[in-house]
């Protein structure tokens, strides 16, 4: 407190309104008691003759009027939206009277100060009230508290706290909101037993409801604030409004859905807050039906229940229902906020409408929300999911001139990149914001960018992105904590996938399936089917999404549990009372296919109760091309382009059939027609991330700066796999061509050219890390196994089937993919 103890001289311009007329370099000092002459302190009447003070509101009679007067007066201004009024009245009594503040003064306008944030002069009321001697007063130290509170100085309030000789209960609520507001969960709760052992005062609604919310904002205090939700019953505040209403927010935030519809139905008294949560509850768990009807039921709505179903609306995904209460929203002229437009854009957002979307950006512009952090992320990640990567960079580039871009900004940009398949600018762009300082590491950034790295395998990113969580404390989220995970799985790092697992403070369903995927994913199927054990004997309630990856974990099991998958894929209905849908007939079939029982799987397909869908015959096409039946091949093939006949790679996969059977005018029969009808193929390409960048090749790639020592590199790679035992498989080059050109086509295929160039710019030793597009091809395959054995180096390679690890001439996927 001793720079509250130093007087300042302070000028009137810094209060508002009232600046512009007193000379710059005159300063009156705030208090000098006793006040001797207050015209040469304070010259009051040069300021009231100029033309912007108002004269006072009232009439100060001829005799002085006293302490109590000018308090009352104070307070009344400070409490009716006049504080500038207050703080003038209040140095009216100080400079032209020899009238010294008492305590309820000094409670009048610090409220004042409290309300517009007014610091520097509340800094000085405080060293005023430490030598006039009322810091003694619990009811001045609790207006210091609040004014600290409300201008987020908590500390300070926290040390006039400490300082007070008596406190009352007033003093322990504020001290707690202080710490609630501080985000220090643990220090409030600290407080709230502090209080109840040392100062043994009964606590009040407001004090249960503050440290509810406490509860409610971290997932680590379940268990307490189960406790104080005893300790209400047992004071008789559970049934209080307010309490009520906190306990419903914290019940929400734990996910149990239950005791937020048992507490609503019991409590008698409901205001606006009370029927807002209960909307947002079921908006939040996805039923937005019930949402619907709780809020048709509602007998008092306000702004905020509009933009709670709008928001809903948006987290379930039902775009044209939020659209249209948007509509309703402005035809009614119902108040708008910031949110509320941002809402109307995440709308426009989910339809990926062009012309909506430029209708919304006009409507933003013209009501004055344009140049709105919240609403520029919007405006940009709307451009970016409705396709329109150029115009959102346009607007990106624009903001960045006028030096008004924000973190907000760059991260929408960000994931506006990765959500196009413009991998590399997102990377690019995430190192450039960082190195700027643009990029400011918040919740939206660091849920996105883990699943950026994941997905172009940037394992090294990744990593640091993971230090990021940790060190701005974001581990205890759990969707974080998902996206970390399945990152490491991704980049094929499983020890630390599981390590970060391990240490969640909570999990869901989707932590679960996320390991379990990754599991599948590293074709790991025996210990993806432990964790669904661990599931069983711990309670956790499969939903659709386990089932599909549960059953896909039998076809990579050391073992044939065949009549094990067949028994949980009929326990869906009789057990768990999930209706199969055709992704779980497609993962079934594809593990019968993969242990060879092709006529049980066309049976399964014949019996299905709806129409087969591409999925499920490109899950057959699978088993018979690992079983070489090429008659249920290309029949099976035929039937998928019957219901994809606008699939570029359903062409392609025909005329591959063709090629391999050596029907070459059949294939390229089938190639004419699909370019007759518009269709591209999507390229091969391979990937490797080397010094901060990713670096892309093409079969016959010949774009990169390196060109010339990759290729003579895979010449010696190639010549030294032959010398082992390599032989370049011809069976693999599906086009019409001579044999000593069908070695050129393998030779240089997108995997091979990524390999080279890992292995040529990366330590001996060290593994190597390619992602790859599409399946990995046969002789690309073997070519890679002898690689690892020529350059002792493990290679880690993932397609669209999972991981490849090559390891001394062995791959883990036991040539089976």
């Amino acid at each position: 407190m001793e720079s509250l103890l130093q007087f300042h001289p302070i000028s009137f311009s810094s209060i508002p309104h009232y600046h512009s007329h007193v000379k710059p370099k005159q300063h009156y000092p705030l208090f000098h008691f006793p006040i001797k002459n207050p015209k040469t302190h304070f010259p009051l009447h040069s300021l009231t003759q100029t033309h912007s003070i108002p004269p006072l509101p009232i009439s100060i009679p001829q005799q002085n009027p006293n302490v109590i007067s000018y308090s009352s007066l104070i307070s009344v201004f400070s409490k009716s939206n006049r504080e500038h009024q207050a703080i003038f009245l209040f140095l009216h009594m100080i400079t032209t009277s020899s009238l010294r503040p008492n305590g309820y003064t000094y409670v009048a306008v610090l409220t004042a100060c409290t309300r517009i944030l007014y610091l520097q002069f509340g800094l000085q009321l405080h060293a005023a009230v430490i030598k006039t001697g009322y810091l003694n007063s619990v009811f001045v130290s609790n207006a210091l508290m609040s004014f600290y509170l409300k201008c987020g100085f908590y500390q300070s309030a926290f040390k006039v706290f400490d300082e007070m000789g008596q406190r009352d209960i007033v003093s322990w609520n504020t001290v707690i909101s202080c710490a609630v507001k501080g985000f220090m969960y643990d220090t409030a709760f600290g407080l709230f037993f502090d209080m109840l052992v040392t100062d043994c005062l009964r606590v009040d609604y407001f004090t249960l409801s503050t440290i509810l919310t406490a509860c409610a904002m971290t997932t680590g205090l379940v268990m307490e604030g189960k406790q104080v939700h005893g300790f209400a019953v047992k004071v008789g505040l559970e049934t209080e409004l307010n309490v009520g209403n906190a306990l419903i927010g914290f019940y929400m935030n734990c996910g149990n859905l239950d005791g937020v519809v048992c507490l609503f139905e019991r409590m008698g008294v409901r205001d606006v807050i009370t029927w807002t949560e209960m909307v947002r509850a079921y908006m939040e768990f996805g039923f937005v039906d019930l949402g619907l009807k709780v809020f048709d039921e509602m007998p008092e709505k306000n702004c905020v229940t509009y933009n709670v179903v709008l928001s809903g609306f948006c987290q379930n995904g039902e775009g044209l229902k939020a659209m249209e209460l948007f509509v309703r929203m402005v035809e009614e002229g119902m108040e708008l906020m910031d949110f509320s437009l941002s809402s109307g854009i995440n709308a426009c957002s989910l339809l990926a409408d062009y012309e909506v979307s430029k209708q919304m950006h006009g409507f933003a512009i013209k009501f004055g929300f344009g140049s709105n952090v919240c609403v520029e992320g919007a405006l940009l990640d709307m451009y970016t999911r409705c396709g329109r990567m150029v115009d959102a960079k346009k607007m990106f580039s624009m903001w960045e001139e006028l030096e008004k871009d924000s973190s907000v900004v760059w991260t929408s940009m960000i994931c506006g990149y990765a959500r196009n398949g413009q991998t590399n600018e997102a990377i690019s762009l995430f190192h450039l914001g960082h190195s700027k300082g643009k990029l400011i590491i918040d919740e939206v950034a660091l849920s996105t960018m883990p699943g950026l790295c994941g997905t172009v395998g940037y394992h090294d990113m990744g990593k640091q992105i993971h230090c990021q969580v940790i060190k701005f404390g974001f581990h205890s989220k759990v969707q974080i904590g998902n996206a970390v995970v399945s990152m490491y799985f991704k980049c094929g790092n499983v020890d630390d996938a599981i390590k970060m697992f391990s240490g969640m403070s909570s999990t869901d369903i989707v932590s679960w399936n996320i390991l379990i995927s990754g599991y599948v994913m590293h074709r790991q199927g025996d210990r993806a089917l432990g964790i669904w054990l661990k599931m069983q004997v711990e309670g956790i309630t499969p939903d659709e999404v386990t089932f599909i990856l549960i059953i896909s974990a039998y076809k990579q099991t050391n073992l044939n549990l065949v009549d094990d998958c067949r028994s949980l894929f009929d326990s869906m209905r009789t057990v768990y009372h999930i209706e199969p849908t055709s992704q779980h007939y497609s993962s079934f079939i594809s593990v019968l296919g993969h242990w060879g029982l092709l006529e049980e799987a066309l049976e399964t397909i014949n019996k299905m109760p709806f129409k087969p869908s591409a999925f499920v015959w490109r899950a057959l096409l699978d088993g018979c091309r690992l079983h070489k039946n090429t008659m249920l091949e290309k029949w099976t093939a035929k039937n998928i382009l019957a219901l994809e006949p606008k699939d570029p790679s359903t062409y392609i996969l025909v005329s591959n059939l063709y090629s391999s059977s050596g029907r070459w005018d059949c294939a390229e029969m089938t190639r004419k027609n699909m370019r007759e009808k518009g269709f591209h193929k999507y390229p091969a390409q391979s990937w490797i991330i080397c010094q901060k960048k990713m670096h892309s090749f093409y079969a016959r790639d010949r774009s990169h700066p390196q060109d010339r020592d990759i290729y003579s590199g895979l010449e010696i790679l190639i010549f030294e796999c032959q010398k082992v035992g390599y032989e370049p498989d011809t069976r693999f080059v599906l086009h019409e061509v001579e044999e000593h050109q069908k070695k050129q086509f393998l030779f240089h295929h997108s995997s091979k050219l990524a390999a080279t160039y890992g292995i040529l710019m990366t330590k001996p030793g060290k593994p190597i890390r390619i992602v790859k597009n599409i399946l990995l091809c046969g002789d690309c395959h073997t070519f890679l196994k002898y690689v690892s054995i020529v350059t002792k180096r493990d290679i880690f390679l993932r397609d669209s089937s999972g991981f490849h690890c090559f390891s001394n001439g062995q791959c883990s996927c036991k040539d089976q993919w």
